[in-house]
């Protein structure tokens, strides 16, 4: 463990942890341990443990919110960032610029103070503004792809650069920075002016809606399926009388089939259990293949 003690001497400056648990961090309050787990403040901390990392030949894995993820038991080797320390949001006109780590729910906080609308559809995504540009995160009709112009990222031998909308190649849950390894820093929505009190309607009401809909109280990783072409995970879950199945802790929730619940202590392992025996169910049923949207990291817990 004597590489585990440099790293945190190497930079005293930024929060570091050995061994740490990610259940303490995830919705689900899953997930075993990171080997190392940093919590850089700025792209200047950030691009310091990238350059230890490729020294050590450390894998690197980034994460916002810990909302639409599951960790495994086994947790992750190498060096993991948690980026919510990087939070900044600013605006400019009809541009809110905002820091990876940023809620984007407080970038809709900021576009509605300054009456820019269009990002009203993410008033209740949990999630962080770089984890939702990974993911191109989307609700209620709208979606990442609509609203952001831009995003500053850094590359896996640690150049900061820009990719503009074209180069994002948003796509279904999907963004170009998925399979480049790159690291979205920051990212720049582009708005249009509209009225404050309207704005703040429509998110109040889409909240609402989600509130009514949604296992919120419960610990969950958001949307676990994408939606089938033709179909709609929540329904065909429901058709398939799996609302309340359970394994272990983890429970297919009775509020909204789509979601998986932790209702008791419940494991990465019992999620990931839950999740294969309702992709079964469904396509035994159906013939769907219901494929996960939920982000799974990290590696199965050693057997014994």
């Amino acid at each position: 463990m004597m590489q585990s003690k440099t790293v945190v001497d190497l930079y005293p400056k930024i929060e570091i942890l050995i061994n740490e648990p990610l259940s303490k961090y995830t919705h689900t309050l899953t997930g075993g341990p990171a080997d190392i787990l940093a919590f850089p403040k700025s792209i200047k901390e950030c691009q310091e443990m990238l350059d230890y990392a490729n020294e050590q030949s450390l894998p690197v894995t980034v994460v916002g919110n810990a909302s639409n993820l599951i960790v495994k038991d086994g947790g992750i080797r190498g060096l993991t960032m948690i980026l919510t320390k990087m939070n900044r949001i600013s605006s400019h006109e009809n541009e809110v610029v905002a820091d990876a780590g940023a809620a984007l729910i407080d970038v809709t906080k900021a576009a509605q103070a300054h009456s820019l609308t269009h990002l009203e559809f993410a008033a209740g995504i949990p999630g962080s503004v770089g984890g939702a540009v990974f993911m191109n995160a989307g609700a209620y009709g709208g979606e990442i792809a609509n609203v952001v112009s831009g995003a500053e990222v850094l590359t896996p031998d640690n150049h900061i650069i820009h990719l503009n909308h074209q180069e994002l190649d948003f796509g279904y849950r999907h963004c170009s920075v998925q399979e480049n390894q790159q690291i979205v820093i920051s990212a720049t929505f582009s708005l249009e002016v509209g009225i404050a009190d309207k704005i703040q309607k429509r998110m109040d009401h889409l909240n609402a809606l989600r509130a009514s809909k949604q296992p919120l109280e419960l610990p969950s990783c958001g949307s676990v399926f994408k939606r089938p072409t033709g179909y709609f995970a929540g329904k065909l879950i429901h058709d398939a009388g799996l609302q309340g199945f359970q394994i272990g802790g983890a429970q297919v929730s009775m509020k909204h089939a789509g979601f998986i619940v932790n209702v008791d202590g419940a494991t990465a392992t019992d999620y990931l259990n839950v999740i294969a025996h309702v992709q079964k169910t469904v396509y035994d049923k159906f013939g769907v293949h219901l494929e996960t949207e939920v982000r799974i990291i990290g590696e199965d817990p050693k057997s014994n």
